[in-house]
């Protein structure tokens, strides 16, 4: 008898429903949030289990690599989709959660989560460390600038070392001004230092890795933009047209159609937002300062002029996640062009 079961799980505990083929429920418990405990009620009471749901969340990656490596056919379900089902429910709980899951992995009414790789994860969390280095940065600086402008200090256009510099010489002889700004430039000298550790060790990482180079012979993406496409994709063979990471990273158009009404709006916005800036940043440095000529400059060029500056740069970077993917894929390097080839 084939057996389907859903996982609830929460930092704790795990709720665990097992039904058979026709939705019946055979077993339930509740174990603690591990691997192994929940690998050894699995193997106790549901034997000929077909297919384990649980659905994305903080700790779905560590449990779906320990369930898999004990041999255990679990599958990670996107949670949008898992809450449309479940909110059908009257009554919320986690024991309902874990025998609706397994009601889904049963009818196959689900869509499957790529889960990546841990060592991808470890780049991930070295790009998200110096993202928010650098967005505390920036408040650190605002908030430094703003405090002088109050006494019509402008430290002006600087950074790094010559904001901190530039600061220390307006401050002069305000001592209780230099009191209060005295500990924000501490930190501020402190975070710009790790971030320029961190920086040189994605630089390293991505000298390192052969298709991270590849990927960097696109203009205007340089190692932090390659790492980040590379560590949010995983793997290239994930989509089978490259068309579609452009719709993963939530660069193209939102389009409701129903009856007569049919609209196509701005950008969806979804997925990593992260690379989705990175993406953008990387057009605007194609389109305004790459001196050398491209097809996809030109392109980009004619977006320009006939639809403005921002929607032309959200063409291009959808345009580069696309080119991206096709040269990962196929190990090819980008392809360069004569102005003249392509006026």
């Amino acid at each position: 008898m084939e057996l389907y079961v859903g996982l609830d799980v929460s930092l704790k505990q795990t709720s665990i429903c097992v039904v058979d083929g026709d939705g019946r429920v055979t077993t339930e418990g509740t174990v603690l949030s591990a691997p192994l405990p929940i690998a050894e009620f699995l193997r106790a009471k549901a034997g000929s289990v077909k297919r384990i749901g649980l659905e994305t969340g903080p700790t779905t990656t560590w449990l779906w690599h320990e369930l898999r490596a004990l041999g255990l056919p679990v599958i990670c379900v996107d949670a949008r989709h898992a809450k449309a089902a479940l909110s059908l429910r009257i009554n919320k709980s986690d024991r309902h959660d874990a025998l609706g899951l397994a009601r889904i992995m049963q009818c196959g009414w689900y869509k499957e989560v790529q889960v990546k790789s841990l060592p991808c994860h470890e780049v991930r969390a070295v790009l998200s460390s110096r993202a928010q280095l650098v967005k505390a940065k920036c408040d650190l600086e605002n908030q430094i600038r703003g405090l002088l402008k109050n006494h019509g200090l402008v430290i002006g256009k600087a950074s790094g070392q010559i904001f901190h510099r530039r600061a220390e010489e307006l401050l002069g002889e305000y001592r209780l001004l230099h009191e209060a700004v005295r500990p924000l430039l501490a930190v501020h000298e402190v975070v710009r230092r790790e971030i320029a550790g961190l920086t040189r060790k994605l630089i390293t990482l991505a000298r390192n890795d052969h298709d991270t180079r590849r990927l960097m012979t696109v203009p205007g993406i340089g190692p932090i933009n390659a790492l980040a496409f590379c560590a949010a994709i995983d793997e290239p063979s994930r989509f089978r047209r490259s068309r579609s990471v452009g719709a993963y990273f939530g660069l193209t158009p939102r389009r409701y159609a129903s009856g007569e009404v049919d609209w196509i709006g701005r950008i969806s916005k979804c997925g990593d937002a992260m690379v989705r800036t990175y993406l953008f940043e990387a057009a605007g440095v194609l389109l305004t300062r790459v001196p050398r000529w491209s097809k996809l400059k030109a392109w980009g060029h004619r977006l320009w002029k006939r639809i403005g500056f921002k929607k032309a740069k959200i063409a291009v970077a959808r345009k580069l996640a696309v080119i991206l993917h096709r040269m990962w894929r196929d190990g090819t390097n980008f392809i360069w062009s004569t102005k003249g080839a392509v006026a």
